[in-house]
């Protein structure tokens, strides 16, 4: 009997996000993956599932219940455990926003990988015209919220990066590749598609290119799937 593993994640991401990383796992025969970031591991059971050779990791094993496979110890703001050019694809489901150190983080996946390897990111998009309007009036982005500053978890939502700051980082750290996709469009956020002229208005008037957080997809997707290759 097949245990059900509980994920730590927005419901329907796992599914979304394996499509995605699917594509791009086309390019080998089969990779070696490292999931970054397991939780309870059930990205981790559907990937062996599937017949990928994985590898989990976490800050907190203790909470992971996939046995079929362990769970390593690592701090992702630190060294990774793991030789360089190790990894063919690198997976974070719903971690970057927990990350304080990203810097570290793109580039300890960066040296993991061997050349032409892929690190695969989930995260909520702060970009959406939902997230802009709760910003607007609360000071706070979708999916983020005011911060308990006595807990150190590791669970708290602390990192509320854009599209564009996310490719300086995997760029600093030696990556080329860059692609953006995202899970869906959010109803809510179509909903405020009658400000998109008013957005592209403003870019223009202020110079700002309005293509690099202002397409479609990044104003009404819920979730951004962000790829970077080595």
């Amino acid at each position: 009997m097949t245990q059900d593993i509980k994920a730590i994640a927005i419901p329907g991401i796992h599914q979304r996000f394996f499509k995605a990383f699917q594509a791009a796992a086309g390019r080998y025969d089969k990779p070696r993956v490292l999931e970054v970031g397991a939780g309870h591991g059930a990205f981790t059971q559907k990937l062996w599932q599937e017949g990928y050779d994985v590898t989990a990791c976490d800050l907190f094993p203790e909470i992971y219940q996939f046995a079929e496979t362990p769970c390593i110890k690592v701090d992702i703001t630190k060294e990774l455990p793991f030789p360089s050019e190790a990894f063919d694809m690198a997976v974070a489901v719903e971690v970057m926003e927990h990350v304080h150190n990203h810097p570290v983080f793109f580039a300890e996946c960066e040296r993991i990988l061997k050349k032409g390897g892929v690190l695969m990111v989930s995260t909520p998009n702060i970009l959406s015209l939902k997230s802009r309007i709760r910003f607007l009036f609360s000071g706070f982005f979708y999916s983020f919220k005011p911060l308990d500053h006595a807990r150190n978890d590791g669970l708290q939502h602390i990192a509320s990066l854009t599209i564009d700051q996310y490719r300086y980082l995997a760029t600093r750290a030696g990556f080329s590749g860059f692609e953006v996709q995202v899970d869906k469009r959010q109803k809510s956020s179509r909903f405020y598609s009658f400000l998109i002229p008013f957005i592209r208005l403003y870019c223009r008037l202020k110079s700002i290119p309005f293509e690099v957080h202002n397409r479609y997809d990044y104003l009404t997707g819920r979730v951004l799937f962000l790829s970077f290759v080595k």
